[in-house]
Parts: C-alpha cells; sequence; structure tokens
C-alpha cells in the first residue's frame, strides 16, 4: 500500500484482506436471471437493514440516484432540492438528461433546508407550470461539511410530502455516517423516504457498489430502468460481495472516521491563516479555506502533497479533507501538523 496519505476522498479505500478473501469465495451466478446469490443475499440484508421491501444493487451511487428520479418522476416533473445538492451539482446534469426533469434548488444552511424553506415552493395546478413531484434529500451532506440532516426535521418534511403527494429521495451515500453519528439505527432515517440510496464504496470501504431501497414494486420498476441504462449485471458478484463484507462488518468503525477528521478540524480552528467552511464538522468530511492575503489554497494543497499528503482541492479557494479506513489517527495528527507547520514556515 502507498506511503501517501490519501485525504482527497473516502472513495480511495482499498480492501483489506479479509474483504478480499471473502470476494474471492463469493458465490456467483447472473444476475439478469437473478441468479447471482451474492448480489440477491446483498440485496436482502440490504432492504432489512434499512427497513424496506427491496433493493437492487448499482455500479454507483450516480446511477441509484438518478434512476430512482427517473422512477419518480416523468418528463416535464420538476424536483425540489439543496443548491449544493450531489444530485443538482455533481451528476453531470441528470435529471434533465435521463428524465427530463427540472430541478429547483432551495437555497440551505450547511447542506440542509427546513420545512419552513419548502413552504410556498410546490408549482400550481396549471397547464403552464411543470408538475412538482419529488423532495430529494442529502445526509450527510457533501458540501455541507458532512452535516447531519436532524432526524426530527426530516420526519417534519416527510408528513408534509405526504400531505402534498410528493415522492421522497434520500441520497444516502454517507447515510452510514449521519446514522453513526446520530445515534440512530440505520432504519430510522430510511423509513422516512420513499427511496433510499446508499454507498458501500466510500465510508463501508468496498471497491464498487450501490444499493437503491424501497417498495417492491418501484424496485421492480427501477430494475428496468438499470437495463436501459446499461447497468444490467451478469456474475456481479464479484463486486457485490465486496459491499456485502463491508455492510456486515464496517459500519460501527465510522465513529473512528468521526474523530480523526475532528483532529484535523481542531487544527484548522486553530489557524489564525485558516477557516472551516462550512464552521462545523459532525463527521468525516472538513471543508475548508485559506484566509484572503494568506496564500492560495493551490500552494497549501501542492505544500501538503509535496509532503505525502493528498487533499482535495475542488475550487480555487477551497479544500477538503476526508478520514476514512485507510488513514489512522498518526496519519491525521500528521496532517494537522504540517498544516500549523505550513504557515509558520511562511512567517
Amino acid at each position: 500500500m502507498s506511503s501517501l496519505i490519501d485525504l482527497r476522498s473516502d472513495t480511495v479505500t482499498l480492501p483489506s484482506p479479509e474483504m478480499r478473501r471473502f470476494i474471492s469465495e463469493a458465490p456467483l451466478g447472473d444476475d439478469v436471471f437473478g441468479e447471482d446469490p451474492t448480489i440477491n443475499r446483498l440485496e436482502e440484508e440490504t432492504a432489512a437493514l434499512l427497513g424496506h421491501e427491496a433493493a437492487i444493487f448499482m455500479p454507483s451511487g450516480t446511477m441509484s440516484n438518478q434512476i430512482a428520479i427517473k422512477a419518480h418522476t416523468q418528463p416535464g416533473d420538476e424536483l425540489l432540492c439543496e443548491e449544493n445538492a450531489h444530485i443538482y451539482v455533481w451528476e453531470a446534469g441528470g435529471p434533465a438528461v435521463h428524465s427530463g426533469v427540472t430541478s429547483r434548488t432551495i437555497a440551505g444552511r450547511a447542506g440542509q433546508f427546513t420545512l419552513a424553506d419548502l413552504e410556498g415552493k410546490i408549482r400550481p395546478i396549471n397547464d403552464h407550470y411543470t408538475r412538482t413531484r419529488l423532495v430529494c434529500l442529502e445526509n450527510t451532506h457533501n458540501r455541507g461539511g458532512g452535516s447531519v440532516f436532524p432526524l426530527s426535521e426530516i420526519q417534519r418534511i416527510r408528513a408534509w410530502t405526504r400531505e402534498k403527494g410528493l415522492a421522497f429521495h434520500l441520497d444516502g451515500a454517507r447515510m452510514w455516517n449521519a446514522a453513526v453519528a446520530g445515534g440512530h439505527h440505520p432504519s430510522e432515517i430510511a423509513k422516512e423516504f420513499d427511496t433510499v440510496s446508499v454507498c458501500f464504496s466510500k465510508g463501508l470501504g468496498a471497491p464498487v457498489g450501490s444499493a437503491l431501497v424501497g417498495p417492491k414494486e418501484l424496485i421492480g420498476r427501477a430494475r428496468r430502468i438499470r437495463k436501459l441504462f446499461g447497468g444490467g449485471l451478469r456474475q456481479g458478484g464479484i463486486v457485490a460481495a465486496g459491499a456485502l463484507y463491508a455492510l456486515r462488518n464496517n459500519i460501527s468503525r465510522l465513529r473512528e472516521d468521526h474523530i480523526n477528521a475532528q483532529i484535523i478540524a481542531n487544527a484548522v480552528r486553530n489557524s489564525p491563516n485558516l477557516m472551516l467552511d462550512p464552521d462545523c464538522v459532525e463527521t468525516n468530511l472538513v471543508w475548508f479555506r485559506v484566509k484572503q492575503g494568506k496564500g492560495s489554497a493551490a500552494t497549501l494543497a501542492a505544500k501538503l502533497r509535496g509532503q505525502g499528503v493528498l487533499v482535495s482541492n475542488p475550487l480555487p479557494d477551497l479544500l477538503r479533507a476526508c478520514t476514512h479506513l485507510n488513514v489512522n489517527r498518526a496519519d491525521c495528527e500528521k496532517t494537522a501538523a504540517m498544516l500549523e507547520e505550513h504557515f509558520q514556515s511562511q512567517e
């Protein structure tokens, strides 16, 4: 394994020897025929854990989200989501391209909005307007600094969507982190939504894969859409096995990632030249900026890279460090020390 401390994303994780062994021993079949026993087991266990009737294995979270949108809507419909939501910003215009759906964004705070923010956002029933059909949440919220959407607010929004006849979808790529941080069983969050997309290849450390859960009839529709999108799998159990191992073994350890993220976050807080954005770090994501006049984010990222630490630099003035199972406490302490030393060397 590389000696680099790679904090760019929790997608960079590599399977452990135990996961590799589990993958190598997984029984396989043809999933298009419904005969891959490993995929079938993964789908059954995921649905049961999240308190839903059925699940379908997906190659990626983007595919999972976009198939959910298409399953809930018709061309010309509208969805509501937070303005920095992954499905809107980082999925290549998928709602418009794949489903003919318009996205109406809601200004949030750390990636979250409230029921009050949604009031008045449903289009009137009129031939001139698109039909508001779907509300999408993201939990945890990536650009919101890994913020955890309060369960009580989710429940209020759930009641409102039912009253208004709207579908409710969760982009839960890091929902496992939200459950651990909030002290909830995953089903307590997932049961509030019509559909939930979860990822196995981020914090849980599988090489590939996500899943969509929901009602049996809707997941049947999603399976047809997955085929349409080119996602029909044959002996897909070879990758689903990593996801199954991750589901069974790696949820509770996410707490370690949250603790390690605080080490980096505290270094940012204690530096007069850096600032957290947002300022609250709840899970495994630390977004931060170099204060104006104190240098550039690119310079800092390059300095860290030169010392063996990789961080993400998605915008000219913005950095992100993401903790995961392939970095430990010592790695995060080393990174924190480097952040402090960078500015001391400039003085």
